[in-house]
């Protein structure tokens, strides 16, 4: 599942509508791969990331030119997977001749931008520093910003350098290497995850993003996306002021029961969608909190991850087995005294030793599992 983030996940004052945060919990306990593809800098993207809770996992950033690794035990929180650069100069120097004025701002991917004037800090994503112009052309760059009066017009004579050249507003383009876009990255992360084409979903409301759509197998654009975008995708939601994205995310979950705690839901849709019995897995941090929990499914006589349980982090393995049995859920007990859980020891293998719980739900389940395998 593909999800822009500037008027798709947050508005123009990088506000999360409610609720996101938790539906995007149960969509990663369903087993949906969450990928945030935006067009901002990696400086831009970890910030909101981190307000969503996606804190493991793949992202794109940089229209496409950059692919990360989100990953909490990593020392600056991610790690870079790809950065496809270009040569800037031929394109920031046809601009120059072209456009009296020309703002230029060349990304330093993880820190912000070496900029020739500088730019609001609405308008760029982390740190700025000024270059003069043999600076900015000296050395190849994942993405360049050129802003100045009309630069709309120009983006096919900017485009002859060799370049992509995405005009972001009629004083605004985005620039990158040839063939770069976000459904080319977004393709490497398909492939790496093992995807189907097929089971591809992405949101967006950009003109940037028009790639995206069309590589998604179902493709839903913002309802204040221009018409451009709407008819280029094959749903149009709410816009971003309606929350427009959660009734896209709330399709692809079962429905649960809403007065369940948030542990429990995300408990309730693990073992929903799983495809064959599961367990439920937690690995203690360096305190007494458990610093993960997931859902395993036994599969072809192999016991193999199903979806992360967000809210089960930072919380303890009593906490873990209430929650299961307010879903409804049972698991193996002693049979003297308390009658306490009987969790079993994972080997630690290369990692932190963990603990797995086998659980069963004795109701049938309303939830279709070809439902479950959408993305």
């Amino acid at each position: 599942m593909a999800l822009d983030i500037d008027g798709t996940l947050v508005d123009s004052e990088s506000r999360i509508p409610p609720g996101t945060v938790e539906v995007l919990d149960l969509v990663r306990a369903a087993g949906h791969k969450v990928v945030l593809a935006t067009g901002r800098s990696l400086a831009g993207l970890l910030p909101i990331a981190l307000r969503l809770g996606l804190t493991d996992g793949l992202a794109v950033c940089s229209n496409g030119s950059v692919t990360v690794r989100l990953d909490r035990s990593a020392p600056s929180g991610y790690d870079i997977i790809a950065a496809r650069t270009f040569n800037p100069g031929a394109v920031i120097g046809r601009a120059v001749d072209l456009i009296p004025g020309l703002r230029i701002a060349v990304e330093e991917v993880g820190w912000g931008w070496r900029t020739s004037t500088p730019f609001e800090p609405r308008e760029l994503n982390g740190q700025q520093k000024l270059a003069s112009l043999d600076d900015l052309t000296a050395q190849s760059a994942t993405r360049v910003v050129l802003s100045g009066p009309g630069i709309r017009r120009y983006a096919g004579v900017l485009a002859e350098t060799g370049a992509v050249v995405v005009p972001m507003g009629s004083d605004w383009a985005d620039v990158t290497a040839l063939d770069v876009n976000k459904a080319a990255a977004l393709d490497g992360v398909r492939e790496h995850l093992h995807i189907p084409s097929e089971h591809t979903l992405a949101v967006g409301d950009g003109v940037n993003d028009l790639d995206m759509l069309a590589w998604a197998g179902r493709s839903i654009a913002m309802g204040h996306a221009p018409a451009i975008v709407r008819s280029a995708a094959d749903e149009t939601t709410g816009s971003i002021t309606e929350a427009g994205v959660l009734p896209v995310l709330r399709s692809i979950v079962p429905v649960v029961d809403g007065s369940l705690s948030s542990l429990a839901r995300q408990i309730v849709v693990a073992e929903q969608t799983a495809l064959g019995p599961v367990a439920l897995r937690v690995w203690h941090g360096t305190g007494p909190d458990l610093s993960r929990c997931e859902v395993w499914t036994l599969q072809s006589g192999q016991w193999v991850r199903h979806a992360p349980i967000p809210s089960g982090a930072r919380t303890t393995m009593r906490a873990i087995e209430s929650a299961t049995l307010e879903a409804g859920l049972s698991f193996p007990r002693g049979d003297e005294g308390r009658r306490r859980a009987q969790w079993r020891s994972v080997a630690p293998g290369n990692g932190p030793a963990g603990f797995a719980l086998p659980v069963t739900n004795l109701q049938p389940t309303p939830w279709s599992t070809d439902r479950g395998k959408t993305t």
